[in-house]
This record gives structure tokens, sequence and C-alpha cells, in this order.
């Protein structure tokens, strides 16, 4: 516990950071001495990753442990994700980056090897909670193509681009001397280059032939003992995949014509079967129709039926349109399974380890592009099971997202009864059959909520708990509104052509659990939350006018109105009148039409969140709504406020009514302090200036566009000059000596109103343009890299220049509405009582405050109206605002008044008097504790700085500037540890937290060396130290600054390796036994030892050691585990022999003792008898 005064701890402060350039300094405290307990330090913060949750991006391997299941999967990143039982998850990366093309379990061994496009091989420890790398291998002069690892094996077989095979020991991940060369294999079978090895695999019944698939069609079985091939298999198509019968016998190969080729081991000349699964049947033996190639193929055997066939790909190529399809061949009976993405792989699932058993697939995991779907085998019709695992966060791509800490524990609950009853049915009825690993201890017990919304209108409730998430909730937005059934009869007043319902921002009071959102369409939605079903008659609508200029008094849609406050700053301001229907001018220009049609049938609302009103804005005078840039919504006032580069309303959704509607300017009064440049009425407008404003207003909704609107905004001017040149060469024309054509005023005037009707068609297709064009940008942030230009520190949207001029702005840009912040507090320097208000920012770094007066009671309220003005005041700080909040006198947060949750829809008989009743009244007496003596603080932060303001004298206590290169995306103030402190996220990657009221540095990490726009979108930090964002379009990365969480990571986390005992083999039998039918082993340790093979080449691969080894235990590979996990390998490489060993032991003694029996005969025979008698 630590006490201080303002100016000691400034000197300190300024003492203690002044070599940086982002320095702390104190303004003039007020006139009473602030002491404030702080209790935060530097050893309270330490920055980590924590989870990543959702889809792989971009997956390319899969791979299963079916004695630990245990689910891998690669991706074109280099990242790899483990996946357990339901919560036990684990995210891993390599450090090159590269694509994963392969990977393999070293099965029940707790161990993974992957291979990358960089033709490097990984060795990764799974027996540990964060996996690590124990070996890599990086080959030098050939290209990794294909890997196969023997069940119970630590020799790993290496197919290359060239031909050739090597083998790497898994133990030392060093290379064997053995080698297949390419030319050897296939020897004078082909008279060129069988091209690279796509297949590898041992014969299940004999581990000393290996069956060798090269790209161009030929297939070799390779005895490993005699270092020759036995057979070799040619068909004139390329080959993708071979897959064994158990029993040794046959193997089925798939090709590039969409065939099957199935193949009798000893009869390598003519394949004994061709399929054509979804070709024309084969008549009088020509050749099949071609189709898709197959790209895998399994072949799986049953105890008691017919064998499983099943595959990717093939399709016919005259089935156009058709979606990606899993084909399963069962006896007679072939299913095509439908998928929404393309197949990357898939695995059968069976009940045995043992390539030589009957296998008994019980289901296939399919891994697609954005998906992983699971069916089940032994049901008909083969559902799939139900994905536990939170793999839907991209359904539709990510637009916005939240994150709520500490919620009031019944919410979860509350959402997850109201979403059990959306789920889907169908699934099969059996367990999730990835089913390894433990879950870890959790220490946090508060609720964390992640609210995601969607490109489609759709939001997602996540329940993210313990660092685990799982789906609780989807609202569909959309449905309020009517839908165009096809392109010809969607409203001409869209101004986005595609996703016109996406999310932009999200409002949520968890405490009375209202909801409010807003859409790229200009459109917001406030909902309540109900666990009842409700029939709604009529959506309740209202539609906003919101207007940049100050148009002239004579104008009849402007009536003037006197402010009603009583401050000395009171100024008179314009309203805009809100038309409540649509309309059209006569000439055709769009007026107070809405972006979207509100459904006009009854809706019918299920239990959950439920439409309370709908707001819009509407196009003016030819001009398209702005997006909307801020929201904010309080339920104990009943109001929800908005904001744009246009200007500000505030609406009492209890009683549907628009109580504030300024421009921007107008909320300044005659107290603007910045020279702005007059605008003149729409009606004399010049053409050039006036259109030039279409475009200009697009800049105020967010830097990140500039470029994009510079572009339109040039292309525009291209346009208005080849409208000058034609109205300038035709009055040329006019006047020509030789014409004999004059120009009188009539004409004149009739040249100017068609110059002018072009430009306002011009401008009016321009600013539909505009707005598509800045819509697209903002749905780029959920969609893949490669599709939009990648953003970073370097991009000049984000490293051009962000700070503001107090004394004069560019005559293009709009003050856009950045930071809205209900609350009660102080709202001019006399006030000696604190009173609702709301606190709004500007980009321009401007902080003004509208006083809320609220009717008294709950009867009033639905009653009298609400009362808003400007109070007059005014602050500044350099950069646009992004957060306010509020700390009492002991420098705890005052969170915003809210209202307890009520169930909305109350029985029939009960009147309005009773629902009026449970409604909390809004206090706005002043309190004992609310005197003068008794200050609070305001903090405020900007892109640049943050400033802690004291109230209600409005004297700077403290100041800290933030960044001078870069500027703040993000900035929260949020409780951790019993106090509070402010985090910050800049888009040069640092994270940065500050103690409050200080404001002193207490954490300062590059965490992202360079920044996108996805990561601008979704980054949010929340209570007790977390925090996330969207590190790829369909994954969240959740990370945390707090000291303790990451202490306790470590017991949180889920453990993927658990001892299990490893099946037994299956049996022999007593005639295979005896007549030697049964699996042939073989000693790899004799064939592949350096003893045998000799040295390998050493400039072929270069061994590296891994960087991490296991963490917590000393010594990674000589360790406890390292010689228990030795012990184990070299224990099941040699028990075979060991078995074969005592069998040869027990016949040496039976000949022994049969010897010893004949020789004593022998001696019995000749004892007495003489030599002579021999």
């Amino acid at each position: 516990m630590k006490k201080f005064n303002p100016i000691r701890k400034v000197l300190d402060g300024l003492t203690a950071v002044s070599s940086s350039s982002s320095s702390s300094s104190s303004c003039q405290p007020g006139n009473r001495e602030l002491e404030i307990t702080e209790i935060l330090h530097s050893e309270h913060f330490q920055l980590c990753k924590t989870v990543r949750h959702g889809f792989p991006y971009q997956p390319s391997a899969l791979a299963f442990d079916p004695v630990q299941k245990i689910l891998a999967i690669g991706t074109q990143t280099g990242a790899l994700r483990l996946f357990g039982r339901p919560g036990v998850e684990c995210y891993c990366q390599h450090d090159s980056g590269a694509a994963v093309i392969q990977l393999q379990f070293l099965i029940n061994e707790g161990a993974l090897v992957s291979a990358l496009t960089d033709d490097t091989l990984h060795l990764w420890n799974l027996r540990q909670k964060r996996p690590a790398v124990l070996h890599s291998l990086k080959f030098s002069r050939e290209r990794i193509t294909f890997c196969h690892l023997p069940f119970q094996s630590k020799w790993l077989y290496v197919g290359t681009e060239r031909g050739n095979i090597h083998i790497v020991n898994v133990e030392s991940f060093t290379l064997s001397g053995y080698v297949i060369m390419w030319n050897k294999a296939i020897e004078l079978s082909s008279k060129s280059h069988p091209g690279p090895v796509v297949h590898i695999s041992d014969n299940p019944m004999d581990e000393g032939k290996l069956l060798i698939g090269f790209e161009s069609g030929i297939v070799v079985l390779w005895d490993l003992k005699s270092k020759k091939g036995d057979y070799r298999y040619t068909y004139d198509e390329a080959i993708h995949s071979v897959a064994w019968h158990h029993e040794g016998k046959q193997f089925i190969c798939s090709h590039s014509d969409g065939t099957l080729t199935i193949w009798n081991v000893r009869s390598p000349a003519k394949c004994i079967q061709t399929i054509v699964p979804h070709g024309k049947q084969i008549k009088d033996g020509k050749k099949p129709e071609p189709c898709k190639p197959i790209l895998k193929v399994e072949y799986k055997t049953t105890r008691y039926g017919d064998p499983f066939i099943i595959l990717s790909g093939g399709l016919s190529y005259d089935t156009v349109g058709r979606r990606p399809c899993l084909t399963v061949m069962h006896g007679k009976s072939t299913a095509v399974l439908e998928m929404d993405y393309p197949i990357v792989d898939f695995l059968t699932l069976c009940e045995t380890p043992y390539p030589n058993d009957v296998q008994e697939p019980y289901a296939v995991v399919v891994l697609l592009e954005k998906d992983l779907v699971v069916i089940d085998l032994a049901q008909n019709g083969y559902p799939i099971f139900e994905n536990p695992y939170p793999l839907s966060i991209h359904e539709s791509p990510v637009t916005c997202c939240e994150y709520f800490a500490d919620c009031p524990v019944d919410l979860i609950p509350a959402l997850y009864s109201v979403g059990a009853r959306q789920k889907r049915q169908g699934y099969s009825k059996k367990e999730w059959p990835i089913s390894g690993g433990n879950w870890g201890v959790g220490t946090q017990s508060y609720p964390e909520i992640i609210i995601t919304g969607h490109a489609d209108g759709s939001i997602k409730f996540w329940d993210a708990s313990a660092i685990t998430l799982q789906v609780l909730y989807k609202l569909k937005t959309a449905k309020v509104f009517e839908k165009s059934r096809n392109k010809d009869d969607k409203p001409s007043t869209d101004i986005v052509d595609e996703d016109p319902y996406a999310i932009q921002m999200i409002s949520w009071c968890p405490e009375s659990r209202v909801l409010c959102v807003a859409g790229v369409s200009a459109h917001v939605i406030i909902y309540r939350f109900s666990k009842q079903e409700v029939t709604t008659e009529v959506i309740s609508m209202l539609e906003v006018r919101l207007l940049y200029e100050i148009n002239d008094l004579e104008s009849p849609d402007i009536e003037q109105v006197a402010t009603p406050s009583g401050g000395p700053n009171s100024q008179p301001i314009v309203f805009q009148s809100h038309p409540s229907t649509s309309s059209s001018s006569s000439d055709g220009i769009r007026d107070n039409v809405p972006c979207l049609r509100v459904k006009s049938s009854a809706l019918k609302q299920s239990a959950g969140y439920q439409v309370e009103l709908v707001i819009q804005l509407v196009w003016v005078s030819g001009e398209p709504p702005q997006q909307i840039t801020s929201l904010a919504v309080n339920s104990a006032y009943g109001l929800v406020v908005f904001g744009n580069c246009n200007g500000i309303a505030i609406v009492d959704y209890i009683q549907k009514a628009v109580l504030l509607n300024l421009g921007t300017v107008e909320l300044y009064g005659s107290n603007d302090p910045y020279q702005r440049q007059p605008r003149s009425p729409r009606k004399t407008r010049q053409p050039s200036g006036g259109m030039l404003t279409v475009a200009s207003c697009m800049c105020g909704l967010s830097s990140l566009y500039s470029e994009s609107v510079k572009k339109l905004r040039s292309s525009y001017i291209t346009g208005l000059s080849d409208i000058n040149e034609s109205t300038v060469a035709s009055e040329d024309r006019c006047k020509s000596p030789t014409s004999g054509c004059t120009s009188n005023s009539s004409d004149e005037e009739q040249t100017k109103s068609k110059f002018i009707e072009k430009v306002k068609i011009k401008g009016r297709r321009l600013s539909k343009a505009i707005v598509t064009d800045l819509a697209k940008m903002s749905r780029k942030l959920s969609l893949p890299t490669e599709l939009k230009p990648e953003l970073d520190v370097r991009d000049n949207s984000f490293s051009r220049s962000r700070s503001s001029s107090v004394t004069s702005i560019d005559k293009e840009s709009r003050e856009a509405i950045s930071s809205l912040h209900f609350c009660e507090t102080f709202t001019r320097k006399p006030d000696v009582s604190t009173s609702p208000c709301l606190w709004v920012g500007t980009t321009l770094g401007t902080v003004l405050v509208i006083v809320l007066n609220l009717p008294p009671g709950c009867e009033q309220r639905l009653l009298q109206p609400v009362i808003v003005s400007p109070s007059g005041t005014i602050l500044r700080l350099k950069g646009a605002i992004l957060r306010m909040s509020f700390l009492d006198t002991l420098g705890a947060l005052i969170p915003p008044a809210s209202e307890s949750w009520r169930e909305p829809n109350v029985p029939e008989d009960k009147d309005d008097k009773d629902r009026l009743k449970k409604r909390r009244p809004v206090s706005v007496s002043p309190s004992s504790s609310q005197e003068i003596s008794e200050n609070q603080y305001a903090v405020i932060c900007s892109e640049k700085q943050a400033k802690v303001i004291s109230l209600p004298s409005q004297n700077c206590i403290y100041k800290h500037n933030i960044t001078e290169t870069s500027f703040v995306l993000r900035g929260d103030i949020v409780s951790m540890s019993n106090s509070t402190c402010l985090a910050c996220f800049c888009a040069n990657g640092h994270i940065m937290t500050f103690s409050l009221p200080s404001l002193r540095p207490l954490l300062d990490v590059n965490y992202l060396p360079l920044t996108n726009m996805r990561i601008a979108r979704t980054f949010c930090f929340t209570n007790n130290g977390q925090a996330l964002y969207l590190v790829s379009p369909t994954e969240i990365q959740r990370i945390t600054y707090s000291q303790e969480t990451c202490e306790n990571l470590q017991e949180m986390l889920g453990e993927l390796f658990t001892p299990v005992e490893t099946p037994e083999a299956p049996n022999r039998g007593f005639f295979k036994g005896l007549f030697g039918g049964g699996a042939q082993s073989l000693d790899r340790e004799d064939l592949f030892g350096e003893t045998a093979s000799g040295k390998p080449s050493r400039s072929l691969a270069q061994h590296i050691p891994g960087p991490g080894g296991i963490e917590g235990v000393k010594g990674a590979a000589s360790g406890v585990v390292g010689e228990l996990a030795r012990a184990r390998w070299a224990l099941d490489e040699r028990g075979q022999k060991i078995g074969e060993l005592e069998e040869r032991t027990t016949a040496m003694l039976a000949s022994a003792d049969s010897f010893s029996k004949h020789a004593h005969d022998m001696m019995l025979k000749y004892k007495d008898k003489k030599w002579y008698q021999f």
C-alpha cells in the first residue's frame, strides 16, 4: 500500500521516465490535496498469451492418435492445433511459419512428428501442457513429399520429390544410412522418372515389405532385407493415394481420372478390379469416362460385414456447381455426403491401432477448409456428431467483438437456457469420439462473456469462463427487416451492395441485459431479454435525419428551439425535424428514405433477445446516411445515443421519441474553438466544392479508409472536369464568330441548370460508390489476408499524423462523434451535486457534456419527456477521444447507472402500474456523499494522451502523453486486483497499462510488431487483466496482462497426454502360429542401424536441437520422461524379437534334449563292445 500526493508523485514520475519519449506530466492540481491509495505496481503486470479459440485458419494436415484419442491439425501458416475432449485444446506455432504438409503421431507415446514445406521435420513433445519441439531435421537437397511412421516403430520413412526414400531415427532424429533410390526401385519398369513419392506404407502382415507409390502411376513392393523390389504395378493414370487391406494381400489405389484400382499383391500384371464410383459403367472393355481426381481413399474392413471404401473427390465433370463430397461405399450401397466446404483431408477412426487386425471403423473425421465434421459410420444414414468445440466463430465473418469479465452470475445460465432451444436435431446419439486429455484446474471463478457481431447481422454470445469457450446463444438481427428475394428487388436506397445487415458496433448492459447494436446500413436496434415467447404485431420504428450543414433558416425543415439550459453558456440550437414517413422530392432525389425496410407484418420472437425499437438514419436530399461511429445505451435512463460524422442523436427508447438531433458543430454553440469553413445553403451550393463534401464526409467514418476516399475523390474530380470541359466547349461554339450564335442570359441560366443537374446525378452515383467501397473495406476486417491489402505500421493509413490542430481544421474534414459515456457526475464548475449526463468525445479531441433532466418517479417517466441540453462544458485533448470513465474519491471505478433485469413480458392480468413499480427509479437528487467536498475524477483517453480531470473544478491533475510516433487504437479503463488502471493498445503493437489516477506507466510491451485492420477493429480489454483480438478470420486469441493469471496459467491449461495402456496385439491363432501365416516382424535396428547401413550423407540433412524441451522438467531428453520414453521405445521395438528368441530357445532345448537322449542310447548300445567289434 502506498500513499502519495500529486506534486511529489509527479516529480517522482518525471525523474523515473525522463528518458522516455512519452513522459508523464502534471497539470495544475485543485486547491484540495488529492490523497488516493494506489495498490497496483509494475510487478502486478505480465503479458502472455493464454488460449486460442476457433477453427484453425487455412488447415492443411490432419492426424489422430487412436489410443490417446487426440486430434492434430496443421495449417498453412505453420500453426498446430491439438484437440482432446471438449475443453482440452492447445495451440503451437512453428517458428519458420512454413505450411504443414503432414503430421504423424507416435501412437501412445506423447509425441508428434510434423513435416513442413521448408523441408524440415520436427518432433513435438506432447507430455507437457505447452508442447515444445525436441528435435528438428532440415533437409537441404531434397523436398519432402510424404512421411510414414509404422505403429510401435522408431524409424520414420521420408519420401521426397526426387523419388527417393530416407529413413530417420525419431529417438535421435538422425538419418540412417539406408536409402531407397528411385532408379533401383523401378529398375526397368519405366523409361522415365516416376515422379515424387506420394505414398509409403508397410505390408500389414510383413513389416519387411514396403509399398511405395510414385505420382506417375507406378507402385513398388520393396523388400527391405534384400534391398530390391519384389513386384512393380503400373497404371497409366497418376496416383493420389494408396490403402492396404488388413490381411496384406490386396491394396487399393486412387487415380487422377476418378478411378479406383484394386491390386493383388502377387499379380502385378493387371489390377483385379477397376471401380469408377461416380462415372458411367464400363462396357465392352472400354476405358471409363474420366472424372475428377480421387484425392484420397481408405480401405477398412469389418469383422462381420462388407468392408468400407471411403474416398474424397472423383465426381463427374458434368456435375457443375455441386458441392464437395465424401463417398462411403459399403457393400452394394454408396452414400454421397455433401460438404459445405472443400475437403482438405479425412481420417477413418477404427477400434484398433494395429494395421494387421480387423479395423472395425466407427467414424470419419473430415477436415474442411472452414469446418471440422465427424461422421458416425455405425448408424444408418451416417449422421454427424454434434461438434463440442467452438469452431463456428467464422460461420459468418466477424465484424466486431466485445469482451465482458466479471458478469452477473445469473447471466450465463439465462443465455444458455434460451440458447439450448436453438440447437439443431438429427445428430448422432453417441459421445464425441475425440476424448483424450484431462481438464485443467481452473482458479478463475468469475463469469466471462464474449459477444461477436457478424456480417450477416447475427450476434453470438459465448461463455468464456476459465479460458474455455462455448456458444450460449445466437441472435439474428436481420429478422426485423424485409429481405429482397433477388437482386432486382433490392431497394435503390441501399448504401452497401453486400451484407447490408452487418454488425458494426455493440453496446450491452449486463445488469439489465439491454442490448443495442448498430449496423452498416446506418441502423440501430434495441433489444430486451425475455424468457417468454412473444408476437410483435408492429415493430416500433424511428427515422432520424442527421445533417452536417446548418441550412438557411428559411428552409421548411428547420425550426429554432431555445436551449433548455440554465447555465451561462446556453446557446440557441437548430434542430432537424424527424419525419415519421419516407418521402422523395418531385425531381426524384431520395429524401427521408431509410436504407432498409422494416417488416410490416407480425414478428414472432422466441425466448431470448426481442426487438424493442428500430432506429434508422435516412437519406437527406439525395445524400445517403453516414455509418455510425459511436454508440451507447443506458438502461437506468432508458436512453440510447449514437453519432457519426454528421452529428449526434439521443433517443428515448421507452417513449420511442428522439430527444436530440444535432450536428457536431451545433453542440459547441458560440464556444466553437475551431475556425471552420462556412457552408453555403444546399440550394445555392457551388457544384465542385459542394460535391467534394460528399467524398469528404466519408473521411470522418474512419481514418483507416483515407486512401480509398482519395482515389474516389480524384476520380470524381476527373468526372467534374469532363463536365466542365463539355460545357465550356458548347459555350465556345456559341461564341464563335462564324456560327452567328449569341449568348443571352436565358441560355446561361439554362446551361447552369443543366450543369447543376449533371453534378447532382454524378454526385449521387459517387456517394453510393464511396459508401459501398468503404463498407467493403470494413468487411475486409474479417476476410483472409490474401484477399485484402495488408495494412501495417508502415502503411500510410496507420503511420500518417493523427494530431489535430486546435486553431483550424481541414476544409474537407468532418468532426465525427468517437466516444459516448453515460454517467452521473458534475456537469459544470459551480455544481454542488451530481446529475445524469452524457459525455461526448469527438475525433478532434473535444469532450462535450450534455445534461439529462429525467422526470422523477416511474409513472412520470412514461408520460413526461426527458429534457436534454448541452451544458457548455468543453474539454480538449490531443487526438480523437477513445474512452471516458469516472473514479470516486477513493479511486474506485464508478460504473454507469443501470437497472436490474426484469421480465418485460409479464402476464396480461397485470396492469401497467404493476409493471412500472418493478422499474427501479433513477435518483437525480443530490446525496450526502456527493457534496462539493466529495470530488469525482474523469479519466479521458485519446489517441495520443490521457488526462485525469478533477470534478467539479475541471482542473487537470494528471496528464500523460501515451505516444508521439504512433496512436492508440483501443483504450479501456478496467478493474484489476481491487483497483483500477488504464490499458492501451497502440498501432505500433505496444500494449501499455497506467495506474489511476496518477497515470504512472506500469507495463509497456511490444506485443505485435505489425498490426492490421482486423486486429485494430477487434482488440478489446476487459476487467481482471484479460484481453482478446481476432488473430485470423476464424480464430480469437486471448491474452492476459495480469501477473497472477500468468502464474496460474499452467494449472488452468489442460493435459493432452494421459497414461493409457496400449491395446494387446491381435491373437495370431493356433493354425497361423503353426504354419507361419501370421504377421512377420522385422528387426529394424539391425537393418537401419549404423552397423548395417553405414553412415548417412552429412550434406543431406542437418540436425537442429529443440529450443524449449520439456517445460518444468530439467533436461529434456536426459530427464525422467525422456528416459522412460526411450525405454518404452526400445522395449516396444525389441518386444517381438525377445518373443522370437524365446521360441528359438525352447526349440533348441528340445533339440538338445533329443540329442542327449540319442547320445545316451548310443552310449548304452556300445558300452560293452570292444573297439574291434565296431
